[in-house]
C-alpha cells in the first residue's frame, strides 16, 4: 500500500506539464528599474528569485519556471507575431487613450473610479498618444462565439463564461499590439522601433515554453497528445487570456487552450491585495508561523474559488486551530491511539476512498477541502458517540469500528494529496505501517 501511495503522488504530478513564470517587460518594470538606479533586466532577475522562492516555500513544484525576457521565449514571440503579420491580421496605426502603467493597458473612462485605475487607485493615469500596430481582433468575433459556445474551450466558472459571451456580442475592436516609448521589450520584427506590447509577450510564454523546453515538446499544438491546456489565472485579466490569446491563436493557426479558470481576489478589508496599498501578505511569512502544508490549507479552504474573499491572519490562525490543531491533527492522533490500545497495533489492509474528482474539475477548491473535513468530523463523532473505551471495558470487540475509522482516514490522506501532500504522507505512512502507533500531533498549538 506503501508503493501505491507513492505511486499515486507521483502520477498526480506527472499528469502534465506545469508551467509558471514572471512577465518581465513593459514601462512599469522599466519605471521601477529607474526608480531603483538598475538595468531593467536585473531588476527582473530580483523579482524572479523572491517568486521561485515564495513557491519552494508553499511547496509548489513546477516542471519551468520561464521568465519572458529569456532569448529563447523572446524568439517565439517574433515568430509567432511574424506569422500573425504575414497573414494581414496586423496593420499599423495611433492610438490615444487613458493607460494605467500599473495594468500595463489602456482603460476607457467608464472604467476609471474619481479618474484612478480601480486596481491601482494611487499611481496617476497618464494621456498617451501613439503610432502603434494594432491586431485585427474584431475578424475573430464570430469564431470566438462559435468556440465558446461550441465547448471548443471553456472559462471557469460558469458565471464568467457567460460573462465573456456577452461582451462578444456587443462587438470587438482592433487591439494595439506595440508601443513606440518603450524600451524594455521585445522588438517588433518587421519594425524594430517598436516593442511589443507586454501583455501580448507575456500571453505567448504558455506556448512557447513547449517549443523549447525538451519536457514540453509535443504539448502545443495540443492535438499532438490529447492534452488538455489549462491558464489558471486572476479575475483582472480574464479578457486577456480568454479572448484576445484565442484570437491570437486563430491568426496563427495554432490550437486553443481547452480551459480558462479564472479565480477571484484575495482581500483586506475589502481592497484587493496589493503591493502598491501596502497591504500585501508576503507568504513566507505565513509559512513561518502555520508551516507549509497549513497555509496551503488555510488559503485554499477560506475563499471559493470564484469569488473574492476577505481574508486576515486572525481569521487563519482561528481555523488553524479549529480545522487542523483541533479537527485534522485531533482526530488522526486519536485514531491511531485506539489501534495501539485496542487492536495492538493491527488493523486490516484497506482504503474508503474519498471521490473530489466532480469538486476538482469545476476547481471548487473550498467544496474539496469541506469534503474532506466533513468526513473527518464525521469520524470524531462517531468516536464520541460509540466510546470505544467503555466498550473495551466491558469486553465489548471495538477492532471492527476502529479498522473502519483508520480505512477512511487512508482515504482522506488520499484526497489530501494535492493540497496538503506532507500531511498527506505522513498520515499514510502511519495508517500502512507494520504496528500503527500513536503519533505526535501533526499540527501543534500556536503560541498567543
Amino acid at each position: 500500500m506503501r508503493r501505491c501511495f507513492s505511486a499515486l503522488a507521483a502520477a498526480v504530478r506527472q499528469q502534465g506539464f506545469f508551467l509558471t513564470g514572471t512577465d518581465e517587460h513593459g514601462a512599469k518594470v522599466e519605471e521601477a528599474a529607474r526608480a531603483a538606479g538598475v538595468a531593467p533586466i536585473d531588476f527582473a532577475t530580483q523579482n524572479a528569485s523572491h517568486f521561485v522562492a515564495a513557491w519552494a516555500a508553499l511547496g509548489i513544484s513546477y516542471d519551468y519556471f520561464i521568465r519572458t525576457s529569456d532569448p529563447q521565449h523572446e524568439a517565439v514571440v517574433r515568430q509567432l507575431l511574424q506569422k500573425i503579420y504575414d497573414g494581414g491580421y496586423i496593420y499599423p496605426g495611433e492610438y490615444e487613450g487613458l493607460y494605467c502603467v500599473g495594468c500595463e493597458r489602456f482603460l476607457k473612462e467608464d472604467e476609471l473610479i474619481n479618474g484612478r485605475c480601480p486596481l491601482h487607485p494611487n499611481r496617476e493615469i497618464t494621456k498617451q498618444k501613439e503610432k502603434n500596430y494594432f491586431f485585427k481582433l474584431s475578424a475573430f468575433r464570430d469564431k470566438l462565439l462559435k468556440a465558446l459556445e461550441q465547448g471548443e474551450y471553456r472559462i471557469v466558472p460558469e458565471g464568467r463564461h457567460k460573462e465573456i459571451i456577452g461582451k462578444l456580442k456587443q462587438g470587438l475592436e482592433d487591439l494595439s499590439i506595440s508601443r513606440e516609448s518603450v524600451e524594455w521589450g521585445v522588438k517588433v520584427p518587421w519594425d524594430e522601433t517598436q516593442t511589443v506590447y507586454v501583455w501580448i509577450d507575456a500571453l505567448i510564454n504558455y506556448y512557447s515554453a513547449t517549443q523549447f523546453f525538451d519536457k514540453a515538446q509535443g504539448y502545443w499544438p495540443t492535438q499532438a497528445k490529447q492534452v488538455e491546456v489549462v491558464h489558471l489565472i486572476g479575475k483582472d485579466i480574464l479578457w486577456f487570456h480568454a479572448v484576445i490569446w484565442e484570437a491570437f491563436l486563430m491568426a496563427a493557426e495554432l490550437s486553443l487552450p481547452k480551459v480558462v479558470a479564472a479565480h477571484g481576489f484575495f482581500t483586506i478589508d475589502g481592497q484587493k491585495m496589493s503591493k502598491s496599498l501596502g497591504n500585501a501578505i508576503d507568504p513566507n511569512d505565513l509559512v513561518k508561523k502555520f508551516g507549509v502544508d497549513a497555509t496551503r490549507y488555510l488559503i485554499l479552504s477560506q475563499v471559493p474559488f470564484a469569488s473574492d474573499g476577505d481574508i486576515s491572519l486572525s481569521r487563519f490562525h482561528e481555523r488553524y486551530e479549529s480545522d487542523l490543531a483541533n479537527g485534522l491533527g485531533n482526530t488522526f492522533s486519536r485514531v491511531t491511539n485506539m489501534v495501539e490500545k485496542f487492536c495492538d497495533g493491527v488493523v486490516e489492509d484497506g482504503t474508503v476512498p474519498l471521490n473530489l474528482g466532480s469538486e476538482l474539475v469545476a476547481f471548487s477548491f473550498d467544496t474539496a477541502l469541506t469534503k474532506v473535513f466533513t468526513v473527518l468530523r464525521s469520524i470524531d463523532q462517531e468516536i464520541d458517540q460509540s466510546k470505544p473505551w467503555d466498550m473495551a471495558k466491558h469486553g465489548e470487540p471495538v477492532a471492527t469500528l476502529v479498522t473502519g475509522w483508520v480505512q477512511r482516514l487512508r482515504g482522506v490522506a488520499t484526497a489530501l494529496l494535492p493540497f496538503m501532500p506532507q500531511t498527506a504522507s505522513t498520515i499514510h505512512q502511519h495508517l500502512v505501517a507494520a504496528r500503527i502507533t500513536k503519533v505526535a500531533p501533526l499540527f501543534p498549538r500556536l503560541s498567543s
